[in-house]
């Protein structure tokens, strides 16, 4: 077999597999969307049809205009949205602040035990949530936070945090030491370099972190279901379960609330692609 047959067999292999690849990841999505314009006669009819003959959006008429036929769940869908946002948006923050200064910390400062806090962070990434929500469920009744978004922006922190200074470490790693020399040579301390200095050049870094950290705290169901009992902190995703009840499972409701929830990670994810793709990258190699 000549190098060029060899080649060329390499690169359909490659293509098909991509391909293919790209099929199971994007399908279960479309589905979703075409489940969402559907309606429950059309998704449960046999044989099954796979494109509805008529477009169906009455639900999402319901969710954003209410009017005949919305039930409680469609209208608390637009509470359980800012709830969400809020929720990720300042577990983001807080995750990005804190977990800057604690990979900086891990990175360029020698102490004790440093060795055995970096494995720890590791141990707790290990642990399913269903082992640790019942000491968090106590502890949030003590400090009479039960029901409160605030709950759920802690328990999401506990989440998010190892992962955000793991990335961070990676990227902190990448970057001269020199830079950090020169600023203190001319009168730099620490968090002044790290403020002006580390963090400006560590934009992709941050920027992969905060999506992976707004994503997990934005999808987060187990935490939120068990943490929050009313519209006073439910999230989207604890709402969109409320479409399963014990007469039966709405599934167009679901599929449009769905479409809905994975709209604002999908956008972000598109923004900030090239700055995800750089943190990652950069982030894998030293010097």
């Amino acid at each position: 077999m000549s190098k060029r047959t060899r080649t060329l067999l390499y690169n359909v292999g490659l293509y098909t597999a991509v391909v293919v690849i790209c099929i199971c990841i994007i399908a279960p999505f479309a589905w979703l969307v075409l489940s969402s314009i559907s309606t429950r006669a059309q998704l449960t009819q046999v044989p099954l049809r796979w494109l509805p003959e008529e477009p169906n959006f009455e639900h999402y008429r319901r969710v954003f205009l209410g009017g005949p036929g919305a039930t409680s769940v469609h209208r608390n869908m637009r509470g359980g949205a800012l709830n969400s946002f809020v929720v990720a948006s300042i577990s983001t923050l807080i995750s990005l602040v804190a977990g800057s200064l604690a990979a900086y910390a891990f990175t360029r400062l020698r102490f004790r035990l440093k060795g055995p806090l970096l494995a720890t962070l590791i141990v707790t990434q290990l642990l399913p949530s269903v082992a640790i929500i019942t000491p968090m469920y106590i502890i949030m009744r003590t400090l009479n936070l039960l029901d409160t978004v605030w709950a759920l922006i802690l328990a999401n922190i506990t989440i998010i945090l190892p992962l955000i200074i793991w990335i961070l470490k990676g990227y902190f790693e990448s970057l001269p030491e020199g830079l950090e020399e020169a600023a203190r040579i001319d009168g730099c301390s620490r968090v002044g370099t790290l403020v002006r200095i580390i963090l400006p050049l560590s934009a992709p870094g941050l920027a992969a972190s905060g999506m992976f950290a707004f994503i997990i705290a934005w999808n987060e169901f187990f935490t939120a279901f068990i943490l929050s009992s009313t519209m006073n902190s439910k999230t989207l995703s604890v709402i969109i379960s409320e479409f399963s009840s014990k007469v039966g499972i709405d599934y167009v409701a679901m599929s449009t609330a769905g479409v809905l929830t994975s709209l604002p990670p999908v956008i972000l994810a598109l923004v900030f692609q090239r700055y995800i793709v750089q943190g990652l990258t950069a982030g894998a190699m030293k010097g």
